[in-house]
Parts: structure tokens; sequence; C-alpha cells
């Protein structure tokens, strides 16, 4: 089967796809009308809830342990909360963005810990303790024959087509900041290390990057709209724990 099977070709970030397909599209203006578009206002959010407005909780039966969000106050805002022991579990919304419109992404982290075990180019270390994922529409002319296939099959289960790439900016456990990696378990997810390793943990940090710029970089084309941005602390791989937290999120024209 291709969606739920974590060794299968279609790898964590197209398994995203059954969540996607149920939930409405849920953008706070419409797309060019502002300058900026708010895609997790945590810090006007209810300290104590679980899920933040416009967000679904992601997990997979294959995955037993599931990482705990929570809506927390830290320096004097609420903040997302992720707490991770040998788990897995996501935090989504579903958008419709054009990336060549808005560019940039911003928002603040911070982590507790890196894995010792982590290791990016390795399946059993494809852990992060904070990681945003920017996931991209479907796009079929970029596919093989046998993978279009694949998509096919998916659609038939889902409705919808999964996406067929996907930004991954990580805290990573050992590679160097600025790296652009391919996934341990496809190249169509990239990850881009933002920060790495111990020498930054529980420091809160403002992070920013031009998502257009990034997606010519890694994938050496002209990116899709952004259908997704999600946000995860998983150790699954590693059987390892750590705790993080995110921010505000915001994609900007510039």
């Amino acid at each position: 089967m291709l969606p739920l099977k974590r060794k299968g070709y279609l790898i964590r970030f197209t398994m995203l796809v059954a969540l996607l397909c149920s939930m409405p599209f849920a953008l706070p203006a419409i797309a060019g009308a502002e300058d900026f578009l708010e895609i997790g206002k945590f810090s006007a959010e209810t300290e104590g809830q679980h899920i933040p407005s416009g967000w679904e909780f992601q997990t997979f039966k294959s995955i037993p342990k599931t990482t705990a969000y929570s809506l927390v106050k830290d320096t004097g805002s609420v903040v997302i909360r992720a707490e991770s022991r040998s788990s897995y579990a996501a935090l989504v919304k579903k958008v419709h963005i054009d990336p060549r419109q808005y560019q940039v992404i911003k928002w603040r982290w911070k982590t507790s810990g890196v894995y010792d075990k982590g290791d990016e180019t390795r399946k059993d270390g494809d852990d992060y303790s904070a990681r945003l994922y920017v996931i991209f529409e479907y796009q079929p002319e970029k596919l093989s024959a046998w993978e279009r296939l694949q998509f096919q099959a998916a659609r038939l289960l889902y409705g919808e087509y999964p996406p067929t790439s996907a930004i991954n900016y990580i805290w990573a456990n050992r590679s160097p900041v600025g790296s652009v990696i391919p996934s341990a378990y496809s190249s169509r997810s990239m990850m881009i290390v933002i920060e790495s390793g111990k020498h930054r943990l529980n420091t809160w940090i403002e992070e920013q990057r031009n998502v257009y710029e990034d997606y010519r970089q890694a994938f050496q084309q002209e990116p899709p709209m952004i259908t997704a941005i999600a946000i995860a602390n998983d150790s699954d791989n590693t059987g390892e724990s750590s705790i993080s937290y995110f921010g505000d999120i915001e994609l900007s024209k510039n």
C-alpha cells in the first residue's frame, strides 16, 4: 500500500495527504490582498488548548507513540510545545499560497536537545527535535510514468493527489548549518539545515527564509503552489526524547 507504510515510496511528507484532503482551506486573507499571511498566530490562542485554530493533529497507525502538542505560555507569549518520546506526530495547516508572491517564511523556535543517534543521511536517524515543513502541490509533469501510477492510486484512495515535493527546515543533529540534504527516504523532500547541534539549545531563535529561492536552489526549478505548512518534533527512529517550542508563523511578500 502507498500512503501509510513507513518505508513505502511515498515518504512521510506525502503521508500527510490523508489529512490534507479532509481539511478545509483556512487562509487568513485572500492571497494578494495583504503584505503578509498569518499561518500560525499561536500567540492569539488560549493557553491550555492542544490544537491551535485551523490546524490539525496528524498521526500514523504504523507509529504507536505520538508526539504531545499543547499551547503554553513561554516568556509572556502563547506558543506550541511539542514533546516527543520515541514518537511522531505533526501539526498541519492546509493553505493555497503562491510562493512567487509570498516568498518569505518567518517563525521562531527553540528546543531542549538534539538526538545523539540522529543522522540526516540515514533512515534510522531521520529524527529532528524541531522541523517546519513547506509542502507543495502535485505536478504530474515532474513524475515518471511509474510515479504517476502510484500517485493516481493515492488519489483513488483519498480523492486528491499527494504533493510531489517538500522543503523541511530542520534543526539538524549533526549536519552543518546551510546544508541542503535530500531526505533519507526520497529526493523529493529536501532538508535545509537552519540550526544544528547543541550550542543554541533552550534559546528562542527568530528564523526567516526565502521559500521561493530555497525551492529553486533545492530542486533546480520553479516552485508550484504551497498547499500546507506543518511543524513536528519526532524521535520514533532514534527512540530518544526532547521538548521543542514553536512561535508564530507567517508568510510575507518580502
